[in-house]
Parts: C-alpha cells; sequence; structure tokens
C-alpha cells in the first residue's frame, strides 16, 4: 500500500474542505485541523496514488480560489 498525507493551510479551510471532500475516492479521508486541511490517500501502486494526488490538488486550487472569491465578494 502507498500513502501520501497533504496538509494544507488555507484561510477558509473549512469552506475549501467542503468543497473537495464530495471528490474524495473511497481510498481518501480529509479533516480540518484549525486553517489546515489534512488529506490522507492510501492507493496500492505508486502510479495510483500519484493520479489521486495530482487529481485532488487540482480540485483543491479550484476550490480555494473559488472560496477567496466567494468570500471577498461577500456572495
Amino acid at each position: 500500500m502507498r500513502r501520501a498525507r497533504l496538509e494544507t493551510e488555507h484561510e477558509h479551510a473549512r469552506l475549501v474542505a467542503d468543497a473537495v471532500t464530495p471528490d474524495n475516492t473511497d481510498s481518501m479521508t480529509t479533516t480540518v485541523e484549525g486553517d489546515s486541511i489534512v488529506t490522507v490517500v492510501e492507493r496500492e501502486t505508486t502510479g495510483g496514488l500519484q493520479a489521486t494526488v495530482d487529481d485532488y490538488v487540482v480540485n483543491l486550487t479550484v476550490a480555494e480560489t473559488v472560496a477567496d472569491n466567494a468570500t471577498r465578494h461577500n456572495l
């Protein structure tokens, strides 16, 4: 089993985590710890782990951008 633990800090951590969590697969868990989002990914292969982490990082980037814009414009 391959495992990656990703921890990122966000001004609106709960909002960003709520946005990315629905896209989690069964091999992923996401929690919020203060201003940090912690996501653990476990996959059988290194390639599978890399693909899942790559997808997650893209989703995280989009969610953070949307959350920042929404809170800035009070939407």
